[in-house]
């Protein structure tokens, strides 16, 4: 049996990097991160119903610099798998796929990330 010598896909040394494969990959680890957040999310609500010594410990730990971190984490994920999927949901409709909107909306996306994470934790802080 012949074997054919069939032509291999040029990857990464042909593509350019650029926005939309950073925002790509993004998307994806905002995802794992949104999964490891929801056990935040759960540890949060079992404390919650256990009881105010329970909710204490919990307080203290997210109150740490790592717990600090951890949610400022799950704060930027969310907000741009948020926004990312926003734009993914016009693509689907077959809308903004052009290399000229795709390109602002990469931006738009990054932005929106940023702001929204910014009032979202201004607004948790009580400075809104």
């Amino acid at each position: 049996m012949a074997t054919l010598k069939r032509p291999t896909s040029p990857h990464l040394q042909i593509y350019k990097w650029g926005p939309h494969m950073a925002l790509s990959i993004l998307h994806r680890a905002s995802g794992v991160a949104l999964g490891g957040g929801t056990l935040l999310l759960a540890w949060w609500l079992i404390s919650l119903a256990s009881g105010p010594d329970e909710y204490a410990q919990f307080q203290i730990c997210m109150d740490s610099i790592f717990g600090k971190v951890a949610l400022f984490g799950f704060t930027v994920a969310l907000m741009l798998h948020l926004c990312n999927g926003v734009r993914h949901l016009f693509w689907d409709m077959g809308m903004g796929l052009d290399v000229e909107t795709t390109a602002r909306t990469n931006m738009l996306v990054f932005l929106g990330t940023v702001v929204l994470t910014a009032v979202s934790w201004a607004i948790g802080y009580g400075m809104l």
